[in-house]
C-alpha cells in the first residue's frame, strides 16, 4: 500500500469519490468538482491510498477548520475518509488498514503545516464515519449534536476543542400556496449533492406547484446563519439524504404535498 497526494491526474476520480463505475456519481453532477477547485485555494488537502496493484482504493480530505462547517481555530478538519467498499467497480478495499494509513498520513501532513490538532465528525451508528473508529485512533469527543459527534485530537497543549454551530436551521420564509422545497448544500459531499440534484429535478417536473430554493452553505458564515451545512426540506420537514433516497422517493414526497 502507498499513500499519495492529490494531483491533476487523479483529481477527476477524487471528485467522484472513486466511484467512476457509478451512475449515481454521474447523476450527482459537477457540484463537488466545482467545490474542490474553490477550496484548493483555501487549503483543502487530500491523500489517496493505492494498493499493491496500483489501484486507488481510499481517500481522505481535510482543510483548515476556519474554512469548514464547524467552529474552531488552529486545527485541520476531516470532512470525510472513505475506503471503497462496494463489490462493483474497483472492489472492496475495507478491512486492510487503508483507513488507518490515510488518517496517519493526514495527521502528519497537518502537523507539518503547523496545525495544533486534528478534528473530525462521526456518528454513533455503526456505518460510515463511525465515531468509535476515530476513538480507537486517539480522538475524543468535543461536542455532540443528535447522532453526530465532533471529535478531535490535540497536537499541543494550547489547542482548543472545536464546536458545532448552534443547530437550526432557520429556513427561508415559505412561498404561500406552494410546496416549498429547500436545499442547503455546501458541495463537498457527493451523497448530499445527489439528493439535492434529485430534488431539483423533481421540483422542476412538478412545475409551478413547487417553489424550489437552494442555499449555498459552503462558507462558514452561511453555516452559522442557517445552522446546518447540508440538508433537504419539504415544507419545513427534513428529508433524509443519507443513504441518498431514490429520485422516485423524493418525487413522491413532493408530489404528495402538491396534491
Amino acid at each position: 500500500m502507498r499513500i499519495i497526494d492529490l494531483t491533476d491526474e487523479n483529481k477527476a476520480l477524487f471528485s467522484i469519490c472513486l466511484e467512476d463505475w457509478s451512475d449515481d456519481a454521474r447523476e450527482a453532477g459537477c457540484r463537488r468538482a466545482q467545490w474542490i477547485e474553490r477550496f484548493l485555494a483555501k487549503g483543502l488537502r487530500a491523500k489517496l491510498a493505492v494498493n499493491e496493484h496500483g489501484t486507488l482504493g481510499g481517500m481522505i480530505q481535510y482543510l483548515p477548520i476556519e474554512h469548514s462547517n464547524v467552529e474552531g481555530s488552529g486545527l485541520h478538519f476531516i470532512l470525510c475518509i472513505w475506503v471503497h467498499g462496494h463489490k462493483r467497480g474497483r472492489g472492496n478495499f475495507q478491512g486492510h488498514g487503508m483507513g488507518s494509513a490515510l488518517l496517519e498520513a493526514a495527521e502528519a501532513d497537518a502537523r507539518a503545516l503547523g496545525a495544533k490538532g486534528m478534528a473530525a465528525w462521526g456518528i454513533w451508528l455503526p456505518f460510515w464515519m463511525k465515531a468509535s473508529w476515530f476513538g480507537k485512533h486517539g480522538y475524543r469527543k468535543a461536542d455532540r449534536q443528535g447522532i453526530s459527534v465532533l471529535l478531535w485530537k490535540p497536537f499541543c497543549e494550547d489547542a482548543r476543542p472545536p464546536r458545532w454551530y448552534p443547530k437550526g436551521p432557520k429556513l427561508p420564509d415559505p412561498v404561500p400556496g406552494k410546496v416549498n422545497v429547500t436545499a442547503l448544500v455546501s458541495g463537498w459531499c457527493m451523497v448530499c449533492n445527489l439528493a439535492v440534484e434529485r430534488a431539483r429535478r423533481a421540483a422542476t417536473e412538478l412545475g409551478n406547484k413547487v417553489a424550489y430554493r437552494e442555499v449555498d452553505t459552503s462558507e462558514p458564515g452561511a453555516v452559522a446563519k442557517w445552522g446546518i451545512s447540508d440538508a433537504l426540506f419539504v415544507d419545513g420537514k427534513v428529508v433524509r439524504t443519507g443513504p441518498p433516497p431514490s429520485y422516485e422517493k423524493i418525487r413522491s414526497i413532493i408530489a404528495k404535498r402538491a396534491k
